[in-house]
């Protein structure tokens, strides 16, 4: 979002604009910055035959999965209905990978009708789908290669206490089944979390599946995951994508030398690709002065962005409606039935009843994560394309919430006199 005549725009639209024409609260995407990312990622790695597959679970909106599938990015999905939604959006069931952890067999079966790519990260699983197909179904196999890296625990996967992959120590048990059945592996996979600085988690975790890559000669695909961190406020710490792409790129055109021919080298990016394109649009309610600290209480709580309160993320916040005002410090508050804080003692331009504020950063696992808790509404979403907002998910209502509850009949009788 740019400053520019005191008004912050989206690809040349005023934001305040946008909240006149759709009502806040109100998510609102920049295309561009998608795309942005995209292109970044695609021209860091050279040399290798790339594929993207973005980790839909970051935002599911079906018009988000539209524009990838526009740019060329395939999809990661880790439940059947995220697969479905994508291929709504126009993707075949071969460009999606499902990676599901700890379903039931019966909607790992669903997946399979469906043709999705299968990623096993359990040995049970792994059981069951060689009884079930043997070598009809090709699948890939998600490694935990106990790799401690990265940021909150909360969204750590790969250290040797995650519920998730299929241990590296347990790699004489995966050959076994694999073995077993004639099975058909055509990918390893591993994913190590969240938020790494640099190459060195990747690099060690080339090394581990390109190690067990021996076991598998018929592979098509190595998959790295992601894990790749963005910038939250000024000054934090980013993954250098075009070192890593570099490095990346490098030690796996050897192993493909040593392997015997060219396979593809898949990431599934997800909060790299749609973080920075998201703001969260709120209004000020009141402006709240206690002895101790100024409240500032907005039209959303964590029902909207649980983040803060739930991995203790930071997400800078702007002052739309008066960028220039004198700085003041403030605690930005949810409307919520409990403790929904967004930011505590945080400098902003000062804020009045009224005031627009915005959530950078908010396009990741925000309206994703939302809820219906306090028995209130989901906001809207907005995706700027080629200069113009475009609504592509409408303002929940009442009705929305009440939809699916059944009405009992016996419950509608005259109140029943407690007898005393």
């Amino acid at each position: 979002m740019q400053l520019k005549d005191r008004n912050y725009q989206i690809q040349g639209v005023d934001v305040l604009a946008i909240a006149e024409e759709f009502g806040l609260p109100a998510y609102v995407y920049d295309a561009d910055k998608i795309i942005e990312k995209i292109g970044l990622l695609r021209s860091s790695f050279t040399g290798v035959n790339l594929k993207i597959k973005y980790a839909a679970k970051a935002l599911t909106n079906v018009s988000i999965l539209k524009l990838m599938r526009q740019q060329g990015v395939e999809m990661d999905s880790v439940s059947v209905n995220e697969a479905r939604m994508g291929m709504l959006a126009g993707f075949e069931p071969g460009q999606i990978m499902f990676t599901p952890s700890g379903v039931a067999f019966d909607e790992i079966r669903e997946a399979v009708d469906l043709g999705l790519q299968l990623n096993v990260d359990s040995l049970p699983l792994l059981e069951w789908v060689g009884q079930t197909y043997g070598g009809a179904v090709p699948i890939s196999i998600r490694i935990n290669p106990h790799i401690a890296e990265g940021g909150n625990i909360k969204i750590s996967t790969g250290h040797a206490d995650s519920k998730f992959g299929i241990s590296i120590l347990q790699r004489p048990e995966i050959r076994a089944v694999v073995e077993k059945y004639h099975m058909s592996v055509a990918g390893l996979h591993i994913h190590t979390g969240s938020d790494f600085k640099n190459a060195n988690a990747f690099l060690r975790g080339a090394e581990v599946l390109f190690e067990l890559a021996s076991d598998y000669p018929d592979l098509k695909f190595i998959d790295f995951g992601s894990g790749f961190k963005v910038a939250y406020k000024a000054g934090d710490h980013i993954t250098d994508i075009v070192d890593l792409g570099r490095k990346v790129s490098e030690t796996f055109q050897a192993f493909c030398q040593q392997y015997g021919r060219e396979l593809e080298l898949w990431f599934e990016p997800g909060k790299f690709l749609v973080s920075e394109c998201g703001h969260l649009l709120v209004r000020t309610n009141i402006v709240k002065e206690n002895p101790t600290r100024t409240f500032v209480a907005i039209d959303s709580g964590l029902n909207h962005l649980i983040r803060p309160m739930m991995y203790d993320a930071y997400h800078d916040i702007k002052n739309v409606s008066n960028p220039l005002g004198n700085e003041k410090t403030y605690t930005v508050v949810g409307y919520i039935c409990e403790t929904d804080t967004f930011a505590t003692d945080r400098p902003l331009p000062d804020v009045r009843p009224g005031d627009v504020l915005s959530f950078e950063n908010a396009g990741a696992y925000g309206f994703s994560m939302s809820s219906n808790y306090n028995a209130r509404l989901r906001p809207a979403e907005v995706l700027v394309y080629d200069g113009n907002p475009y609504l592509i998910r409408q303002r929940e209502t009442f009705e929305d919430l009440m939809r699916g509850q059944v009405d009992v009949p016996i419950l509608n009788s005259e109140i029943i006199e407690q007898q005393v």
